[in-house]
């Protein structure tokens, strides 16, 4: 019979920092990528900027930014902007899928950075999308590296979401309550409720699953 120190926990948490690594040296492919896919989707459309702006309720000059690269808009963002172009949310944030499955080794994983801050331009947090290569997807797997929010900057947006904490602590802020998950923590929320995620000091690491909707 095994003992209690003999036994084995069904997940052990360190496995992920040989995973994860420090993603925000990592080479950040495809963030150039983020402005000019959404420039094109708009024109597409045959839109202007004012009538994006009128559909999303974002400022034009926000906007202007985004498909300049001058913001990394946060993944709400991305998704209100989706909706309005009727484009797939996975497309802007990791392009277009050719096939029915995807088998992403770690070597493999496309980095991108999301999320500077709409009002300090701090940035928020760094991903690697694990799933780019799916054709037609309404749900994207992330790998996302946490920086603090101290102004708890909020998303809201059609969908729902999913997370797992790998490392660090992460402060999760839905509607008015306020957690502190650690390592082997999760949440899952609708993000159709105001939310905000940081990590509470330095950086933390998470899987997260969001589902369009």
């Amino acid at each position: 019979m095994e003992t209690a120190k003999e036994q084995v926990p069904h997940i052990n948490v360190d496995f992920f920092e040989d995973l994860t690594g420090d993603i925000s040296g990592a080479a950040n492919e495809g963030i150039e990528e983020i402005g000019p896919r959404i420039k094109a989707l708009r024109e597409d459309k045959d839109l202007s900027l004012d009538a994006l702006s009128k559909m999303t309720g974002f400022d034009v000059g926000l906007l202007s930014q985004i498909e300049n690269n001058e913001v990394q808009p946060q993944l709400g963002t991305m998704m209100k902007l989706s909706k309005s172009l009727d484009s797939a949310f996975g497309r802007l944030v990791s392009g277009v899928g050719e096939n029915l499955y995807s088998i992403t080794r770690k070597d493999d994983q496309k980095t991108v950075s999301r999320s500077t801050s709409e009002k300090s331009q701090k940035k928020l947090y760094t991903y690697k999308s694990l799933a780019p290569e799916v054709k037609g997807r309404h749900m994207e797997t992330l790998i996302v590296q946490l920086e603090e929010n101290p102004d708890e900057e909020e998303s809201l947006h059609d969908g729902e979401e999913f997370i797992y904490v790998l490392n660090g602590t992460v402060r999760l802020k839905i509607g008015e309550e306020r957690f502190e998950l650690e390592p082997g923590d999760s949440a899952y929320y609708l993000s159709t409720t105001p939310h905000s995620l940081g990590a509470k000091s330095g950086n933390a690491t998470i899987l997260a699953a969001l589902y369009e909707g």
